[in-house]
């Protein structure tokens, strides 16, 4: 190499193509790669593919009204109202559409009656005063419309406010140049008519999704969402001895791939405003499905909803102490192990049954179910009160022995007892460092907070200051322990108020009642 001494030549033949890493790897093109999403959005849900076919259904429907001649010399250019009626009114279920028709249709109604009563009047002022009561009027309905839909009341009725001042203002603007502006309006109104007559036929009649339907699965899947992640966080919690743990940049981003129930009963935290959206669009729709009497109490859903989303705060609860700095012994985890898991077994199964009742429709009081989890919970609650001592420091803080009153007067056999004895003294207070010493790196060894390295404290004076820090940090660290046992019981209370909704929704809906004793 380069000709100089104690170097090795090495003749590498030239290679006419080389090959690289890139080469022998097959490339992935970015069009395989959306058509990958694509696929993985439609499997999610494949109501999304049903729901834009219909809408293409229903746009075409309504474009022959204008590529056939008759409806076209009928209407005129006005027929693209239908167009845009469908456009905006055709939404995802269909008591979303019944809800953006109503407000579609009485906006525009409510529009076109004002604005052929505007345009009389404006005719009767005269020709010089008729642009004057035109601009006025679309000032004052246009501040009008803007202020009542910010009213807290008429929140829900917002989209009919916006109807009524852009339908107003089209049809007298157009309308004064127009020259007839009273046919303009009436033609206007028949196309709208028209084109929301399509939508709302299009969404019920071919492959209905139903907002009540789609309500009732979102919770129905929450209450198994909630069961099998408290069951995987307490499983590991009890199993992780520490070794594996994530540094906490990564926890605090919230990057667990080995606990996939996480991220879910996450989203479940964020599916209020989705509920709500949900029960409001269900209440527009006719009695259909399962759900056949009017009136539904949707709303007992979302409330039911509520409750439940404060039982997977706990379990987030319950997630924070898995993945927080401050962990508890792994052999102090085990002493608890068997209530632990009975109390989560209990808790779970009671879940997943109200969810398994809720899809059924089917009223079933779960009285033993609730005795199980209750005697459960009792029997943690009471080994944490026998076994109490071990999540406190039960070890006396080191207190140095006083110097004692000695005589002045000993002689040489007293000073060779006394020296003995301070030997063996000192060779106790040894040992009982020592021992100390041994616990401590048993306790890093077992992954225990705090997670410091066991040479952190080689620099500090081992004597009299560093036994009441360890243990005082032994005692912190299995105080961990009770955190975690006390949340779990927080929950197992939470679950009381969760079947008193459940309860009262299956009687609002009038489920078909099974009493299980």
């Amino acid at each position: 190499m380069n000709g100089k001494k104690g170097s090795i030549n090495i003749d590498i033949p030239p290679s006419s193509s080389p090959v690289t890493k890139e080469q022998n790897s097959p490339a992935i093109s970015p069009e395989k790669y959306w058509i990958s999403d694509v696929w993985k959005f439609v499997k999610d849900d494949t109501n999304r593919v049903t729901f834009a076919l219909k809408v293409g259904l229903a746009v075409l429907l309504v474009s022959l009204l204008i590529l056939f001649r008759a409806p076209y010399d009928v209407f005129g250019t006005n027929i693209i109202w239908s167009i845009l009626t469908v456009a905006i009114m055709f939404e995802y279920t269909v008591g979303a559409t019944f809800n953006r028709g109503f407000n579609r249709a009485l906006g525009s109604l409510l529009a076109g009656i004002l604005a052929i009563v505007v345009i009389q009047v404006a005719i009767t002022a005269g020709h010089f005063a008729e642009p004057y009561v035109i601009g006025f009027s679309i000032f004052f309905i246009g501040a009008v419309t803007s202020f009542m839909k910010q009213w807290p009341s008429l929140v829900e009725y917002e989209y009919g406010f916006r109807v009524i001042l852009f339908t107003y203002c089209l049809i007298m603007v157009s309308g004064y140049r127009v020259g007839n502006p009273i046919r303009t309006a009436m033609d206007r109104l028949y196309s709208i008519a028209i084109g929301g007559l399509v939508a709302v036929l299009v969404n019920v009649l071919i492959f209905p999704i139903w907002a009540g339907e789609q309500l009732h699965k979102e919770l129905v899947n929450s209450f198994n969402t909630v069961a099998d992640s408290l069951e995987e966080c307490v499983k590991k919690y009890l199993k992780d001895d520490g070794s594996e743990n994530l540094e906490f940049a990564k926890t605090v981003t919230d990057e667990f791939p080995d606990e996939p129930e996480f991220k879910k009963c996450k989203a479940t935290l964020n599916t209020s405003a989705k509920l709500d959206s949900l029960a409001n669009a269900a209440k527009w729709e006719p009695p259909h499905g399962r759900f056949r009497h009017f009136f539904y109490p949707w709303s007992e859903y979302v409330k039911v909803g509520a409750v439940l989303r404060y039982c997977a705060y706990e379990v987030m609860a319950l997630h924070g102490c898995l993945h927080s700095e401050i962990q508890a012994p792994y052999n102090l985890r085990c002493t608890f192990q068997s209530e632990i898991l009975d109390v989560t077994t209990q808790a779970a199964e009671l879940l997943r049954t109200l969810g398994k009742d809720i899809n059924l429709m089917k009223l079933n009081l779960q009285k033993s179910l609730l005795k199980k989890v209750h005697s459960s919970t009792e029997r943690l609650q009471r080994s944490i009160d026998m076994h109490s001592y071990l999540l406190t420091s039960n070890l006396q803080l080191y207190d140095p022995p006083k110097p004692q009153n000695l005589r002045l007067s000993f002689n040489l056999k007293d000073s060779a007892t006394l020296n003995s004895d301070t030997n063996e003294t000192n060779a106790q207070q040894a040992d009982q460092l020592s021992y100390h010493e041994a616990m401590r790196k048993q306790q890093i060894r077992l992954h225990s907070w705090p997670s410091r390295e066991v040479d952190e404290f080689e620099d500090e004076s081992v004597g009299v200051d560093l036994i009441p820090k360890m243990r005082a940090l032994e005692s912190t660290a299995a105080l961990s322990l009770a955190t975690f046992a006390s949340l779990l019981i927080e929950f197992v209370a939470r679950l009381d108020h969760l079947v008193d909704a459940v309860d009262m929704l299956a009687k609002m809906a009038k489920f078909k009642q099974e009493v299980i004793s």
